[in-house]
């Protein structure tokens, strides 16, 4: 049986490469006699159809299955449907993958010529690894957003009262959206955060037109992080991208309630 493994070098001590339509060669393998043949595809790097000459390469030579780091979705359908196999997220020397592939394979002793596959992947424990140790820092840094969403929650049940609220608001549906979106710009904090206020603004009678307005501003201008993006981006930019962002809010909002209302 013959497969095929996309490499950076000729021989089987080469790695194995990142991506099969990239790769320098293409080893063709005989699983059981460890014989194989390197055909060198730099010619067809980064040229279009370049997925298709490594298809034309393992149907010409008989191969039955292909092992590479990635595959495009369009190539590994194509060879899927002419019946070969595809192994992706390989890591490793050409001589580690063969040997990892030849373990996961036995020879049925009635039929001597047939090989039955047990286990098709190759698990990389690095990136499994690496995988779940990003898991737990994404949710290490989003626990103290969640734990200032609940605390500003009750923050806000206290200490802000429905009086509150229509003493700022007059009830007059544009001066009112025009005071929220300023309010969005002033005030600075995560997109979340503005959410829970908004919600809470709306359980206090405050108009969705003014939440809607009030929320883009929260989110897209930042009159208290001016100086940072004028020192990071410079002062035309940063004064032109806010100020037309406050200028759209009010307008977006509009569209915004109108699509909601329909």
């Amino acid at each position: 049986m013959k497969i095929a493994i996309s490499a950076n070098g000729s021989n089987l001590d080469a790695e194995v490469s990142n991506k099969l339509g990239t790769c320098e060669y293409l080893l063709i393998i005989d699983v059981d006699s460890g014989s194989f043949e390197a055909i060198s595809t730099i010619s067809t790097v980064g040229q279009r159809g370049a997925g298709i000459n490594v298809i034309i390469f393992a149907l010409t030579r008989g191969v039955r299955a292909i092992l590479t780091g990635y595959c495009s979705p369009g190539v590994c359908n194509q060879l899927k449907t002419s019946g070969i196999e595809v192994l992706t997220g390989i890591r490793g020397t050409v001589r580690e993958a063969l040997n990892s592939y030849k373990t996961n394979y036995i020879t049925n002793s009635e039929t001597p010529d047939a090989h039955l596959r047990i286990k098709t992947t190759i698990v990389d424990r690095n990136i499994l690894a690496n995988a779940v140790k990003s898991s737990a820092r994404q949710f290490v840094s989003l626990l103290p957003v969640l734990i200032g969403v609940v605390l500003l929650l009750g923050l806000f049940n206290t200490f802000v009262s429905k009086e509150m609220l229509m003493s700022v608001f007059s009830g007059n549906v544009l001066a009112d959206t025009f005071l929220g979106a300023c309010l969005g710009s002033i005030l600075a904090g995560n997109p979340i955060t503005s959410y829970i206020i908004g919600g809470e603004l709306l359980k206090h009678g405050v108009s969705l037109l003014v939440v809607t307005a009030f929320i883009i501003t929260w989110v897209t201008v930042g009159v208290v992080q001016l100086p940072a993006e004028i020192a990071a981006l410079g002062k035309k930019f940063a004064l032109l991208r806010n100020g037309l962002s406050f200028i759209f809010s009010v307008p977006i909002a509009m569209l915004t309630v109108l699509i909601i209302n329909l």
